[in-house]
């Protein structure tokens, strides 16, 4: 069959008795086309008095289309803050949920066969399930892996398949019972864009696509996969999934890298027929209600805090995403501030209640001065943004007297929160989800171990009252502004903890040398440390080290490259660990040079 008999036959499948003009306006052909294929048709016995033939049904057959897949699983982080509180399929737009419009639509077209894949926040796409009869799949795998991995959890289910994702807006219902082949849609860019743009052959056929371009079709929306696609995408993916370079790719990328043994075509739509909303303020434009009509406890947390209205809050952009906290930035008159939205889980791991007391502490002391306001029971937190910031610079000695008097100023405070926080403990604590210690099998790890127990012995039989410390203490958290002014930022592990805790922290993660340490603690203590001043704060570089070793170990043991961090952490445990415990055991003659000497 032709492609153009095939477009014919479908007008006429769905307007019985149509005239050649209202075909040719479905079929996208002109009259003369409409003719010629209306002749072939009726020769094949396919068209019958301006209808379709049961043969012709059957003709029809092959290109029907099966199923659609929704992918719905991404964490839609561009779309911050909105996304943090719902998927961005999920959304209402217009007065329409998104992804509602869309199942309509091809229930509409008459496609009832529909799988939702889902991952984040994936029980709030249940209800689908009952309202329109879909299928739910749940990707296990989607804040590790890129979509590519959403395929793979219905790879079985391609055939004739549309492939969705479950933020598009289709002004116009793009579907239909039969399809051509396979396809991706497309929307022209005039000028330079940023998008995926194709190159085409005869017939359309993508032959190429680059990231980036100009004056070009681009992809923008929904694919199609036909038998014969899908046939091979499968087994692509399947024998490609495992490569460790495969994790991030999205499955345009394996389509792309493939694109010469997989048939697509393009398939372009007019301007404004398919709307993808990256940004909120791509969103405000299209809806300009949306923001005052989205459900969102954000967004009213931001204007109760700083007395605005919705519509006031603009330029809203993500800074950090993850599974832990999430933050964005956004703006309201002249002022720029940041959201930090908690992550799923982290009430069980971070005191909130004792956060917000060192925050409150820090901005008194003008420690951070960055702090506005924090929920202690949900963990929320706005703080100023500190545009053209740069962070601590550990080789400078003005720089690094400052960061250790902020230190001096807040163990100083006489301030007590309800957390405590020790190296120690949360080493045993991840030793333990670890298996025990028993069941690491790294060599010398027990030596090391039955060291860091004599040293923890040492430490708590000299005693000191513990204090409010940060317990995150180390360069990045240490933000120093336009007017030079230095800021403490991130207190999530505050706590009550031995002083001695901060400075070892620094050393390890500044990763300074034995000579900067030394400068370090001179400039902590105000003097040369004392024997007993000096063992006691190596113990920390000691104890941090090996607490952040375990912790690494673990991430690793979780399939979560921790990179290069595993040594650093490994090196500064072993290493002021035979320093520390030469000291208190073997006295200070055990110590090599470079502690005895000056600095650097």
């Amino acid at each position: 069959m032709r492609e153009s008999d095939f477009d014919v036959l479908v007008a006429v499948q769905a307007a019985p008795s149509a005239s050649q003009r209202a075909l040719a306006e479905a079929a996208g052909r002109s009259l003369g086309a409409v003719n010629g294929a209306l002749r072939r048709l009726r020769e094949q016995g396919w068209v019958e008095d301006g209808r379709i033939s049961v043969t012709g049904l059957r003709a029809l057959e092959p290109y029907r289309v099966r199923n659609a897949v929704i992918l719905a699983a991404g964490l839609s982080s561009r779309l911050a803050p909105i996304s943090y509180e719902k998927p961005k399929g999920l959304l209402k737009v217009r007065g329409e949920v998104l992804i509602e419009r869309q199942i309509r639509q091809l229930k509409e077209a008459g496609v009832d066969d529909v799988t939702l894949v889902v991952g984040y926040k994936k029980e709030q796409f249940f209800y689908l399930e009952d309202l329109y009869g879909v299928r739910i799949v749940v990707n296990e795998v989607y804040a590790e892996r890129n979509n590519h991995s959403s395929l793979m959890a219905v790879v079985e289910r391609l055939g004739n398949t549309y492939v969705c994702s479950s933020d598009d807006y289709f002004a116009i219902n793009p579907f239909s019972a039969y399809e051509w082949k396979a396809f991706y849609a497309a929307q022209y860019a005039a000028g330079e864009t940023e998008e995926w743009c194709m190159g085409t052959g005869p017939g359309r056929r993508i032959t190429s696509v680059t990231v980036g371009g100009a004056d070009s079709w681009y992809m923008l929306g929904h694919a199609y996969f036909d038998q014969a696609f899908s046939r091979r995408f499968s087994e692509v993916l399947r024998e490609e999934y495992d490569r460790p370079e495969t994790k991030g790719k999205l499955w345009e990328s394996l389509y792309v890298d493939h694109i010469g043994e997989l048939d697509m075509v393009m398939r372009p739509y007019e301007e404004g027929a398919i709307r993808e909303f990256d940004t909120l303020d791509e969103l405000r434009e299209f809806d300009d209600d949306f923001l005052e009509n989205v459900d969102s406890d954000i967004f009213d947390n931001i204007a109760s805090v700083l007395g605005c209205r919705r519509d006031e809050i603009r330029d809203v952009y993500p800074l950090k995403q993850g599974l832990t906290n999430l933050s964005c930035h956004f703006a309201v008159g002249e002022g720029e501030y940041v959201y930090r939205h908690p992550g799923v889980g982290t009430e069980e791991l971070i005191d909130r209640g004792s956060e917000a007391a060192a925050q409150a502490v820090a901005k008194e002391l003008g420690l951070d001065r960055t702090f506005i306001f924090e929920d202690e029971g949900s963990g929320w937190k706005l703080s100023r943004f500190i545009r053209g910031c740069r962070t601590l610079d550990a080789d400078d000695d003005e720089q690094l007297g400052r960061a250790m008097a902020m230190a001096r100023k807040l163990h100083g405070a006489g301030v007590e929160v309800g957390n405590a926080f020790d190296f120690y403990e949360e080493s045993r604590r991840y030793e333990g989800l670890l298996g025990g210690r028993s069941s690491i099998d790294i060599p010398g790890y027990h030596a090391m171990a039955e060291g860091v127990d004599r040293l923890h012995r040492h430490v708590e039989a000299d005693g000191g009252a513990p204090c409010l410390s940060h317990n995150d203490f180390f360069p990045l958290n240490l933000l120093i502004d336009p007017q030079d002014s230095m800021h403490l930022i991130d207190w999530e592990y505050a706590g009550m903890s031995d002083p001695a805790s901060d400075f070892g922290t620094f050393v390890v993660c500044a990763q300074l040398a034995e000579g900067r340490a030394l400068d370090a603690l001179r400039m902590y203590l105000g003097q040369d440390p004392s024997p007993e001043e000096l063992r006691h704060h190596l113990a920390f570089v000691a104890l941090a080290g090996w607490c952040w070793y375990l912790w690494s170990l673990y991430k690793e043991s979780c399939g979560e490259s921790v990179g290069e961090w595993l040594h650093v952490y490994y090196r500064y445990a072993k290493d002021y660990l035979a320093k520390a415990l030469a000291l208190y055991e073997g006295g200070a003659e055990a110590l090599d040079g470079g502690w005895k000497g000056k600095s650097r």
